[in-house]
C-alpha cells in the first residue's frame, strides 16, 4: 500500500497493528519505535512483482507514493547496501543478492516448511493438482512453497509469488480464522484497496465473506474461478505455533478438468487432515 510522506505520528495503514502481524495481536506499533525511514525503503523492495525483474523510479514513485527525491535516496541506500542492483543500460533497478539471502534465511528456518514438503509431495500425487504452503505478507499472500503433481499437468506458481486475500482461497483462509474484529477491519481495508485498483471491492469482500461461510461448515476456503478464469482452488489453515503466526495449506488446479466437486469431495478431506497433522 502506498506510503505518502508522513510524519512519525501519521502511520501508513499498511503498518497498522493488523498489517505488521506482531507477535501478540493485542499490541499495537510504538510510535516511538517505529523507524519510517526503514518502513519507506522495505516499501520500495515489496513495489518488485512477480515476473518484474527492473524497475524504474517513475514506477517506484507510482507504487508507494513516496516522493522522487525519497525514492532516489532510498534507491541509493539499497543499490549501495547489496538489495537492489542498478542496471546502467535499462536505466533501472533490479532486486539483488541481498533480498536472496533474506529469502532463503527465512525459507531454510521455516520448519512447518520442511515438515510439510514431503507431506504435501504425497498429497499432490494422490489427488493429482498442485499443493502449496503460504502465509501473510501485507495485505497479500505468499506463496513459501509449492509441490506439482508428478502424474498429471498441474498449475502452481512458484515461492515468492503473491496472492489476492480477496480472491485466492489461501487468503479467504486466513481471512476465516482471525478475530472477527480484526477480520471486520481487514476486509475493510482490502475492499478499499480493491475499490482503489478499480475493481467492484463490494462484491470482491461479499465472495470472500461467503467463502468465510464455506469454512464454518467444511472447514476449508474455496476460490472457484475467482482468482483466476481458469483456475480452481481450495484452502485449509494451521496454526504454526512455534512461529506464532497462521500458515495457509492449498491446492489448485485447472477448472477444465477439475471442477467444484472434485475440490469439495475428494481434496477438501485430504486437505484437511494434512493441516491438522501438520498443526
Amino acid at each position: 500500500m502506498p506510503i505518502t510522506s508522513i510524519r512519525n505520528s501519521e502511520l501508513p495503514k499498511s503498518f497498522s497493528k493488523l498489517s505488521a502481524q506482531p507477535s501478540d495481536p493485542s499490541e499495537g506499533i510504538d510510535e516511538r519505535k517505529f523507524v519510517v525511514a526503514l518502513a519507506r525503503g522495505l516499501e520500495m523492495l515489496r513495489a518488485f512483482r512477480p515476473g518484474e525483474t527492473l524497475l524504474g523510479n517513475r514506477d517506484f514513485v507510482d507504487r508507494t507514493g513516496l516522493p522522487k527525491a525519497t525514492v532516489n535516496r532510498l534507491a541509493y541506500t539499497l543499490t549501495t547496501l547489496g538489495y537492489l542492483r542498478f542496471d546502467e543500460p535499462a536505466g533501472k533497478y533490479a532486486l539483488d543478492t541481498g533480498v536472496l539471502s533474506l529469502g532463503f534465511a527465512l525459507l531454510a528456518g521455516a520448519d512447518a516448511l520442511e515438515l510439510a514438503r514431503p507431506h504435501m509431495r504425497v498429497l499432490a500425487r494422490e489427488i493429482g493438482a498442485a499443493v502449496s504452503l503460504g502465509c501473510r505478507d501485507d495485505l497479500d499472500m505468499i506463496y513459501l512453497e509449492t509441490i506439482r503433481s508428478e502424474t498429471a499437468l498441474t498449475l502452481g506458481l512458484a515461492p515468492g509469488s503473491r496472492l489476492s486475500m480477496l480472491t485466492s482461497s489461501m487468503g479467504r483462509a486466513y481471512l476465516a480464522v482471525q478475530e472477527p474484529d480484526q477480520r471486520a477491519a481487514l476486509l475493510e481495508e482490502l475492499g478499499a484497496a480493491a475499490v482503489k485498483n478499480g475493481e467492484d471491492g463490494a462484491r470482491l469482500v461479499k465472495a470472500a465473506q461467503d467463502a468465510i461461510d464455506d469454512y464454518a461448515r467444511d472447514g476449508c476456503c474455496y476460490s472457484f474461478r475467482d482468482w483466476h478464469a481458469d483456475v480452481n482452488a481450495i484452502a485449509a489453515p494451521l496454526r504454526d505455533i512455534r512461529n506464532g503466526r497462521w500458515l495457509v495449506l492449498s491446492s489448485s488446479g485447472p477448472a477444465s478438468s477439475m471442477d467444484e466437486a472434485y475440490f469439495r469431495n475428494i481434496v477438501a478431506p485430504k486437505l484437511r487432515t494434512l493441516a491438522a497433522r501438520l498443526a
